[in-house]
């Protein structure tokens, strides 16, 4: 028997938890700017209704129907079971540096507790000549091109001991910032040892305390002088970048590392549900308040990063950083010169990115952890949990050497988004196209009591596989090799080790498939393949009961519609 979720209201929360994370705190306000400012929310939302959220619901669906996690919903295409173990791989690479993010927070947390921000003075242990004070006043010091603040060295030369390239080697990790890794790294697996269980009590506070700093953020930094100027400086739109390719291709990498579609952990989540638990209602509000959480911490950040231009004197896009170093070097300097201890906002700030980390952390990681354990069935699953943890930890390690964030970017963009974007593609056609769209449209009528509209199919069965495929093109076409911060390209020892990554998870799909065929009856390998592409007898609700009674529903002819008919959904539902 498969646990569930103690509440719906804890599925709930953790779906917040999971999608809401460091991309709408310190990615999407940068990309927004980059990209056309409040132009860049028309694209945006246009990918998130017609991309993001089919997406996120055709991965509850599949969860949930089949009560299963990443890898078993391929049980209705069992050639397809690849896609599950690319995405796991995916998920890993991305879950190994967001922990490292959130050791970063650690480190930062905990030296927020000292009288004086440790970054807002150079200290001669770490600071080099061109080092300025955060605090000190700008319109008296004779800054130059070549000046830079505490705040920057702070975090590049005594947080990261950051070296300029790769040629001579990445270096040894650093032992505080891997007590921090350690640390982030128990927490994980205290969260997830017990199931969902123990996760889901976890949701209330990750998914509800940083809407509290968040607001409470909001609201110091608009009676900051400067703030106006920020908060229209991130919304006043640039019409002309619209339609530029490049646009759309932010748009739609920022939908996937917001809501973490193509990764597994949604139907991992929604497998834990009962099955006809109302996940087309959950799916709407996860969407909606993904959004909102991405445009409130825009105007929060833009906010204080306009005071900091204000008391800088320089002008806005002189102090936007995206990333980490909008994390840990714009925004620490913006809290550094708030007049009213500094210490409870900077403390306040690093929590709530801790806060957020750990619920996207603690989803990611319990995706992988829900593969190994409907494999192994027989292990405990806080053994598995120990297992992943521990070997996360490890593999984390080379992040927290000197030349580990440029591992870090190698990583990201091989990793985390190249592979995400096959994986999307090929779910589609595997669920749409080789399962069907007349039966996974039958199958949520069976588990919901409802048909889909043209909306649902047309975007599943079309515009989803042509739309990306047209994107992931164009993204191959416009391609360059990453750079160090010298402004050369990575050692090609470092892209090759980038794409042989992508090769090993999108080989899955051909591999597994290659080994499903082999062991499926038949004359020969025609009749095997064949097999292959239908749905094993394991498919289907985990329930016996609700699984006689589907089997039998399933026997009766498929009706169906682009436009749903109201008969059939009272049909249903009297069934």
């Amino acid at each position: 028997e498969r646990e569930n979720w103690d509440s719906p209201v804890e599925f709930l929360l953790s779906c917040i938890s999971m999608s809401v994370g460091l991309g709408n705190i310190w990615r999407f306000p940068f990309v927004a700017y980059e990209n056309g400012g409040g132009a860049f929310l028309i694209p945006y939302l246009i990918v998130l209704v017609f991309i993001g959220r089919p997406l996120y619901f055709l991965e509850m669906i599949l969860g949930q129907f089949s009560s299963s996690g990443s890898v078993k919903i391929w049980d209705c295409v069992p050639f397809a079971k690849g896609i599950g173990y690319g995405q796991a791989l995916a998920t890993w690479c991305v879950v190994t540096y967001y922990c490292v993010l959130m050791a970063l927070a650690f480190f930062y947390l905990f030296a927020s507790f000292q009288a004086v921000l440790p970054w807002t003075e150079c200290d001669p242990e770490w600071a080099t000549e061109n080092c300025y004070s955060t605090t000190a006043n700008l319109s008296n010091a004779n800054l130059t091109n070549t000046s830079v603040s505490s705040a920057e060295e702070y975090f590049y030369i005594y947080v990261l001991k950051k070296i300029p390239n790769m040629d001579n080697g990445i270096g040894t990790p650093d032992w505080r910032l891997t007590l921090c890794l350690l640390l982030c790294w128990i927490l994980v697996f205290a969260m997830l040892a017990k199931g969902v269980s123990s996760s889901g009590k976890v949701a209330y506070f990750t998914a509800l305390f940083p809407y509290v700093v968040l607001i409470t953020l909001l609201i110091r930094g608009c009676t900051l002088p400067g703030a106006g100027d920020g908060i229209l400086y991130f919304i006043t739109p640039d019409w002309e970048k619209v339609l530029t390719p490049d646009v759309w291709y932010a748009a739609v990498t920022q939908c996937f590392f917001s809501l973490s579609v193509g990764f597994g952990p949604i139907s991992t989540f929604s497998s834990y549900n009962p099955f006809r638990h109302p996940i087309y209602r959950d799916s709407t509000i996860v969407s909606l308040a993904d959004t909102f959480t991405s445009i409130l911490a825009g105007v929060t950040i833009f906010s204080i990063l306009g005071n900091l231009a204000y008391e800088t004197n320089q002008p806005i896009e002189n102090v936007v950083q995206g990333g980490t170093g909008l994390a840990f070097i714009s925004y620490p300097e913006a809290i550094s010169k708030f007049d009213a201890v500094p210490q409870l906002f900077a403390v306040l700030f690093f929590l709530m990115l801790i806060t957020l980390a750990i619920g996207s952390a603690s989803g990611l990681a319990g995706c992988i952890i829900t593969i190994l354990s409907d494999d192994l069935p027989h292990i405990p699953r806080w053994i598995v949990t120990a297992f992943v943890c521990a070997a996360s930890f490890l593999i984390g390690l080379v992040y927290v050497t000197p030349g580990g964030q440029y591992i870090l970017d190698l990583v990201d963009y091989f990793g985390g988004g190249f592979i995400i974007y096959i994986m999307v593609i090929a779910e589609t056609v595997a669920v749409c196209w080789i399962y069907g769209l007349k039966q996974i449209v039958k199958d949520i009528r069976y588990m919901l009591g409802f048909g889909l509209g043209i909306y649902w199919k047309f975007t599943w069965c079309f515009l989803i596989p042509i739309a990306l495929a047209v994107i992931f093109i164009y993204a191959m076409v416009v391609y360059e090799p990453l750079k160090t911060d010298d402004g050369e390209p990575y050692p090609p020892a470092a892209n090759a080790a980038g794409w042989v990554l992508a090769a090993i998870a999108i080989l899955q799909i051909p591999i597994w498939g290659a080994l499903v065929v082999r062991k499926q009856q038949g004359n020969n390998w025609i009749q095997r393949f064949e097999a292959s592409l239908r749905p094993a007898a394991e498919w289907g609700p985990k329930n016996p009961g609700i699984k006689r009674d589907w089997l039998e529903y399933n026997k009766q002819p498929v009706r169906f519609s682009w436009i749903p008919n109201p008969k059939w959904t009272r049909s249903c539902k009297s069934h």
